[in-house]
């Protein structure tokens, strides 16, 4: 057993940054650097928390200096819980491995999670690991689909999508993100079509009639080469309130046709209507769905669901990481390279933190 790591977390007082240390906090092996470019605010979170593990405030900032930053913080493992990665590169990524210290990211950019591999070679020979996409998409994803996919000779379709509360209190970044891509060409100019799904499981009140328009995800990309045969891929995000969801389509409409370039210079504007115009009820949920032919070469699809209550959802995007931190903790860390995430973990993993957060899930034949 691991006797301690010391774990630098950028965005650490942030939406996802500030939930990691939710889950982390009651480990007395760990120290968690809480991380971002205002000390005060990572000072502050840091006195508000009755943690077993040590908390140290820092400043850190991206765009300076990664090196010398590093090299005074003498961490273990880099935690990147900020972005929007969409925005930046693979600076920090590369500064850690040249110092010989993990790095794992929450991000969900589909170019920024597949490009990671590349640094696999110097990874592996700086003999650590690298891993992107430690996230809801790709690693709760993949870990989903590798398991309804038991049993199948070929997958041939994937369709998901994440309904958030809508008090969910998504952070500026996340909306960022989402501006950036509506209407833009890339697996699909994103948010220009849209599914309903009902959300539902067996003694539980249902997500009814949710309206999910398509986005770009890393999934996108990376089922291919768990799933040769894949031919529809197709994920999607069910914001709400509805009416905010539909003017966000209407925006991303314009995109597509060119009336406008991008939705980016708005995004200031839809995180302050996210922030303000909230109603619905306070629970949030996914979906997966996999189509295939299974062992005799008959058709299947099987479903996976889950519906988290109140202020539940938003630690989701967050389990990932706080999974391999204890896994490497008790002295069973990933691999050394670099890779995004959709082998890293098994649902079996995640189902264990879903349910001593009273988040629940189920399987059926679709």
């Amino acid at each position: 057993m691991t006797c301690a790591l010391r774990i630098l977390i950028v965005g650490g007082y942030g939406t996802f940054g500030g939930r990691l240390v939710s889950l982390l906090e009651d480990e007395p092996r760990l120290t968690l650097i809480v991380a971002g470019r205002n000390l005060q605010k990572a000072q502050r979170f840091c006195v508000s928390r009755a943690a077993r593990a040590q908390l140290v405030p820092a400043f850190f900032d991206r765009d300076g200096d990664l090196d010398c930053q590093l090299a005074a913080l003498m961490v273990d493992i880099v935690v990147d819980a900020s972005g929007p990665f969409q925005e930046y590169g693979h600076r920090l990524v590369e500064a850690c491995i040249a110092r010989q210290i993990s790095y794992i990211d929450l991000a969900d950019s589909p170019e920024f999670v597949s490009g990671i591999a590349r640094f696999d070679p110097v990874a592996v020979r700086a003999r650590v690991f690298a891993i992107s996409g430690v996230s809801t998409l790709p690693a709760l994803s993949s870990a989903v689909i590798r398991h309804l996919a038991q049993g199948y000779r070929a997958v041939t379709s994937v369709c998901g999508g994440i309904a958030p509360s809508p008090r969910a209190g998504v952070g500026e970044n996340v909306i960022r993100a989402m501006a950036a891509q509506a209407g833009q060409r890339a697996s699909g100019y994103a948010f220009t079509a849209q599914i309903r799904r009902t959300i539902g499981l067996p003694g539980h009140s249902p997500l009814r009639d949710v309206l999910f328009s398509r986005v770009s995800v890393p999934d996108d990309i990376l089922l291919q080469k768990l799933f040769p045969e894949i031919r529809h891929v197709w994920f999607g995000a069910g914001p709400s309130p509805e009416v905010l969801h539909w003017a966000l389509i209407g925006c991303a409409w314009l995109v597509r046709l060119r009336i406008l370039p991008t939705l980016s210079p708005l995004s200031h504007l839809m995180y302050w209507a996210t922030r303000r115009l909230r109603w619905g009820d306070h629970r949030g949920g996914m979906f997966v769905e996999v189509g295939g032919m299974d062992a005799v070469g008959a058709l299947r699809k099987r479903a996976w669901h889950l519906v988290a209550e109140d202020d539940r959802g938003p630690f989701i995007p967050s389990i990932g990481v706080a999974i391999l931190v204890r896994k490497a903790l008790d002295g069973v860390p990933p691999s050394y390279g670099a890779r995004p995430a959709i082998n890293e973990l098994s649902l079996a993993d995640f189902e264990k933190v879903f349910a001593a957060r009273g988040i629940v899930t189920g399987i059926r034949e679709a």
